[in-house]
């Protein structure tokens, strides 16, 4: 049995796969779908868990290379409201289990959310240094792990592995050691294998095919695929919007791998995934 911890959470696997609704208050989302507005994104999240989310992913500032970064304070500012009203949107929806995650990796930053009640902190900077797994050990909240290269809003191209998956399981084993001696429990860690993120389709594709390489690390492995440009590159499809279908192929690849957590835009697809999957590889005679 694996245990994944996050403030009150206690969460036991193998089970289904949960599915993480992703809420961009932001205005330069890759696939537009952000906005500056509070109030869509409370209605979004809002409607993201009554189609069955069991996490909610707020995030503020885009992860996009050709973007700048935000100022500390904009992104607080942004992020503040949101996590403050989640306890109040949970209620209104009757999932008051649900969990709340926050996507950033600035320590200026996480310093001043965590303490608001955050459940999960999703960090994409590839922790280099210990101070944001001193802060989740600190508040009781979980810890994801982006595997990545270099500094987050910077463009890493050209990066060659000789074997990206034992690369970047070796670059976890280590990351979840230095967690360890910062004082956070590994129970409290999730793994992200960082799709995109300074790897080229190649790369993406080696992953995808080799999850299950990464789910015996014994960490819950997070899937972070949705829309991505890699599934543009396989279905020659620019417009982000159009690439939902490819993100369910890659969500059920994903699960039949043991992949724990899918992060999606499109949760009601995701859910309809897990629901018709989940029995056959269970070998239920029946589906849900």
């Amino acid at each position: 049995m694996m245990i994944l911890r996050a403030r009150q959470h206690r969460i036991e696997f193998p089970r289904k796969p949960m599915v993480m609704g992703i809420v961009n208050i932001n205005d330069d989302s890759f696939c537009g779908d952000g906005s500056l507005d509070p109030q869509q994104a409370i209605e979004l999240a809002s409607q993201q868990l009554k189609e069955g989310a069991e996490i909610i992913d707020v995030g503020a500032e885009s992860a996009r290379t050709n973007r700048g970064p935000i100022s500390i304070d904009e992104e607080v500012a942004r992020l503040r409201p949101f996590i403050e009203i989640f306890p109040a949107i949970k209620k209104a929806t009757g999932k008051t289990s649900a969990m709340l995650s926050v996507n950033t990796w600035r320590t200026e930053v996480v310093r001043q959310v965590l303490p608001l009640g955050v459940d999960l902190l999703n960090d994409m900077g590839a922790l280099p240094t210990p101070d944001n797994a001193n802060l989740c050990a600190k508040h009781g909240s979980a810890l994801l792990i982006m595997h990545s290269i270099g500094q987050p809003k910077q463009a890493h191209r050209g990066q060659h592995y000789t074997d990206v998956v034992a690369e970047v399981e070796s670059f976890f084993l280590a990351k979840l050691k230095e967690v360890e001696t910062a004082g956070l429990d590994r129970a409290c860690t999730v793994l992200d294998p960082g799709i995109d993120f300074a790897k080229d389709r190649a790369d993406n594709l080696q992953l995808m095919r080799e999850l299950d390489r990464l789910t015996e690390l014994g960490r819950p492995i997070l899937l972070p695929v949705s829309r991505k440009t890699v599934i543009g590159e396989v279905l020659d499809l620019e417009n982000p919007l159009e690439r939902d279908p490819g993100t369910v192929a890659c969500s059920v690849a994903g699960i039949m791998q043991g992949v724990a957590i899918l992060r999606v835009h499109n949760v009601a697809a995701a859910i309809s995934a897990v629901q018709v999957i989940d029995p056959i590889i269970n070998n239920q005679a029946t589906l849900p």
